[in-house]
């Protein structure tokens, strides 16, 4: 996770009925250093971020924090040895993460960590 990533857009959307939808392309948008999608694995071993869909699962704003809990729906990949006779598939595997967000109403700055199960 990079130091100041920031959502302005998703902050600047809080309490509108457009927050989800700009919350998820926000989202969307980023990529493997943002997201802790290699954390999340479950099925694979090295996670992809080439496709990537989210979903917010609850939103609620405290001494101005949004705090956001979302699922993140990607894919990885079993990686081999990459060896000519390498008998593992490159076959992609779905997988599934969730996150928690605390995202500064004010600033747009926000940390992304793995919720914890």
């Amino acid at each position: 996770m990079k130091p100041g990533l920031r959502l302005p857009k998703s902050a600047q959307a809080w309490r509108t009925p457009d927050f989800s939808q700009t919350l998820k392309r926000e989202l969307e948008a980023l990529g493997l250093d943002e997201l802790p999608l290699q954390q999340g694995l479950s099925a694979s071993s090295v996670a992809l971020d080439d496709w990537m869909q989210a979903i917010i699962l609850s939103s609620k704003e405290t001494s101005g924090i949004i705090h956001i809990h979302a699922g993140l729906f990607y894919t990885g990949v079993v990686a081999g040895c990459s060896c000519a006779d390498d008998p593992t598939p490159l076959e992609r595997e779905n997988e599934y993460c969730e996150i928690l967000i605390r995202l500064d109403h004010a600033s747009g700055e926000a940390k992304i960590s793995l919720a914890q199960e």
